[in-house]
C-alpha cells in the first residue's frame, strides 16, 4: 500500500479517514526530527509537510530529504507562510496546498503523487449504464442527462470511485460533506435513497448502490454477461 508521511504537528483527523479508502496509508509525525527518521525508516511513496513544523523547520527537512531520496513533497502552506513556501519550492518541494487542508483539494495532489495519476485518470467513471463527467458535471444513465444536486453527484463520485468497496458512513460523512461536525445517519440514507431514485436504481433486482447493514454502502457494478466482450 503507498504511504504518505505527513509531518505536521496538527494535521487534523480526517486525512487517516479520508486517504485510507483510497489505498494509502498515513503514518503521522509531529514535528521535523521525527518526521526525518520515518522518512529513513519507513520509505514513504510520498511527504506532505506543513510550513509549520516544529523542531527542525519544513525547509531544513525538506533539503535533508532531497539529499538521499526523490519522492514528491507537498508544502501545507497558510496566509503567512509565503515567504517559508519559496524557500521550501526552492528546497525541492513539488507543490504547494493550502493549510488548514481542504481535503477536496489535497486528494487529488496525493492521488498522484502517492498513486501515480492525474485528475485526467479520473475524469470519467462508468458503472454499467451510469456514467460520470467529472469535469462536465455530468451524469447519464442509459445516455440520457440525469441532474444531480452537488451533494448527491459528490456522494456518486465517491461511491464511483470506490466501487466493490464498502464505505462506512463515517467516511462518506468526511469526504461527501467534508465536515467533522455530526451528520445523522437519516441523513446521508435520505441522499442515498434520492440518489438511487434519479439513477432508476430501485427498479432492480439487483440495485447499484447496496445497503451494508450497520456499515454503510457499496457500489456494485453489474457484471457483463457471458456474451459481452
Amino acid at each position: 500500500m503507498p504511504l504518505l508521511l505527513v509531518a505536521d504537528p496538527a494535521p487534523g483527523p480526517e486525512l487517516p479517514r479520508v486517504l485510507e479508502p483510497e489505498g494509502i496509508d498515513v503514518v503521522v509525525a509531529e514535528d521535523g526530527a521525527q518526521a526525518l527518521l520515518h522518512a529513513g525508516a519507513l520509505h514513504p511513496t510520498a511527504v506532505l509537510v506543513s510550513a509549520a513544523l516544529p523542531v527542525i523547520g519544513p525547509v531544513e527537512f525538506v533539503q535533508t530529504v532531497r539529499r538521499s531520496v526523490s519522492v514528491p513533497i507537498l508544502l501545507g502552506a497558510g496566509p503567512g507562510d509565503g515567504d517559508t513556501a519559496a524557500r521550501a519550492l526552492t528546497a525541492g518541494v513539488t507543490a504547494c496546498v493550502a493549510r488548514p487542508y481542504r481535503m477536496r483539494e489535497l486528494l487529488p495532489l496525493v492521488r498522484a503523487a502517492c498513486l501515480g495519476e492525474t485528475s485526467a485518470d479520473h475524469n470519467v467513471l462508468t458503472a454499467g449504464e451510469v456514467t460520470l463527467d467529472v469535469p462536465a458535471h455530468e451524469v447519464r444513465v442509459a445516455g440520457v442527462p440525469v441532474h444531480l444536486p452537488l451533494r448527491e453527484f459528490d456522494l456518486l463520485h465517491y461511491l464511483m470511485r470506490n466501487a466493490d468497496r464498502t464505505v462506512t458512513r463515517d467516511q462518506i460523512r468526511h469526504h461527501v460533506w467534508q465536515t467533522t461536525a455530526p451528520v445523522s445517519t437519516n441523513t446521508i440514507a435520505v441522499h442515498v435513497k434520492r440518489l438511487r431514485a434519479r439513477l432508476g436504481d430501485e427498479d432492480h433486482g439487483s440495485p447499484l448502490i447496496q445497503t451494508v447493514r450497520g456499515i454503510g454502502y457499496r457500489l456494485v457494478p453489474p457484471q457483463p454477461g457471458p456474451g459481452s466482450r
